[in-house]
């Protein structure tokens, strides 16, 4: 990183690779076709989304057709939960999904409530991984959809999704999920793991903002479909209208085959320096960690520092950039609900940092960030003691 800022929250954003920014500067510039134009030029704008398309699909060995491109994850999410929701009702209205789920995803369920739906709300363990028991035992002949991420995004807590899947499929389920954090980070196999719909977005994996996609099943077991939620021109097979937005295409497809290529290095070099930043952050006395210790992405440290408040913390890092949480849910002043829900007080809630590693981190990052940490954390605690 640069002398001025450490970025240590890529699970909020991570920074644009160069490389995919190399990519897209034609699509900015003279190839501004419209890929939906039927000329040469737009033919030429059609062809190259139709190479991001496969570039997202080798990622997660879907079907290129089954690919459809959104504006991101939270467009992703509302248009597969809300359009199974709207299609299937006649089978039924109950949906599952889990209480540490990203308020997209909540807020969607929330929504659908007030329009008639059920929805039942998952309680996890201490690590955060749900309960497959109580799964079970929530499904009912009327359950049409669950949807529970691969990744959370606050802890970093790997939901057993294949295990997840055998359960909703036998009972005549459909499983979504929310692969925001997932994409690109590690190894999906949509068949393997059993999924029927996955949402994902472009700027956790070094692409451009406003862009992402939703994986819908079109081959056994299950051709989904989905009534839509933008209307106007019948673009993406009719369920997702409007102008592609090509340069943000182009962006996204080029950071997946990036993704697919460095994901093991990145596995290891990213995993190292999260380790190391982990062990000596833990040495400090009464620091927590939040989320199993090894069912959990490589990049993510969600530690509580008992007794120092997150916002004085992150004040007191100044050019070092952390989070107390989700940046989806930073406007608001309650405690974190992934935490809450994994058993934690509103007090160890509001005093834990989230760290988040990426590809432009390195050693003097962690060194510093250690220092800086250790004297912020004992400074704080210091001044309250009575």
């Amino acid at each position: 990183m640069t002398e001025e800022i450490i970025y240590l929250d890529n699970n909020a954003t991570t920074p644009l690779d160069p490389r995919v920014l190399e990519a897209m500067m034609p699509f900015l510039t003279n190839q501004f076709a419209n890929a939906a134009s039927n000329h040469g030029f737009g033919h030429q704008a059609k062809e190259s989304v139709k190479i991001a398309r496969e570039q997202m699909a080798s990622l997660i060995k879907s079907e290129v057709h089954e690919i459809v491109f959104t504006s991101g994850a939270t467009e992703s999410i509302n248009l597969a939960i809300k359009g199974v929701a709207d299609f299937y009702q006649d089978k039924g209205k109950h949906i599952i999904t889990a209480a540490t789920e990203h308020t997209a995803t909540l807020d969607v369920c929330r929504f659908l409530e007030l329009n008639g739906f059920e929805v039942t709300y998952l309680d996890v363990d201490k690590y955060g991984l749900i309960d497959l028991e109580e799964l079970k035992s929530s499904i009912g002949p009327n359950t049409l959809l669950v949807s529970i991420m691969i990744v959370n995004n606050e802890t970093g807590v790997i939901q057993p999704i294949k295990e997840i899947a055998d359960i909703v499929h036998k009972s005549g389920a459909l499983l979504m999920t929310d692969g925001t954090q997932a994409f690109g980070k590690m190894p999906i196999d949509v068949d393997e793991l059993g999924i029927d719909l996955m949402a994902f977005s472009g700027h956790k994996i070094y692409g451009p903002k406003g862009v992402g996609g939703l994986f819908v099943r079109q081959r056994r077991p299950s051709r989904i479909k989905l009534t839509p939620l933008i209307h106007g021109g019948g673009h993406e097979k009719g369920m997702r209208s409007g102008t592609s937005n090509v340069p943000g295409i182009i962006g996204l497809g080029e950071a997946a085959k990036l993704a697919k290529k460095d994901m093991g290095k990145d596995n290891v070099s990213i995993g190292g320096l999260r380790d190391q930043l982990e062990s000596k952050l833990l040495e400090i006395p009464d620091t927590v960690l939040n989320g199993h210790p090894e069912k959990r992405l490589y990049n993510v440290s969600s530690l509580c520092f008992k007794g120092a408040d997150a916002d004085a913390i992150m004040i007191g890092l100044k050019s070092i950039m952390v989070s107390n949480g989700s940046a989806c849910t930073s406007t608001k002043i309650e405690p974190s609900h992934v935490l809450t829900a994994m058993g934690l007080s509103e007090q160890d809630a509001y005093s834990t940092i989230r760290f988040s590693l990426g590809r432009l981190n390195e050693k003097t990052d962690i060194t510093k960030v250690i220092e800086d940490i250790n004297r912020i954390v004992l400074n704080l605690r210091e001044m309250i003691k009575p």
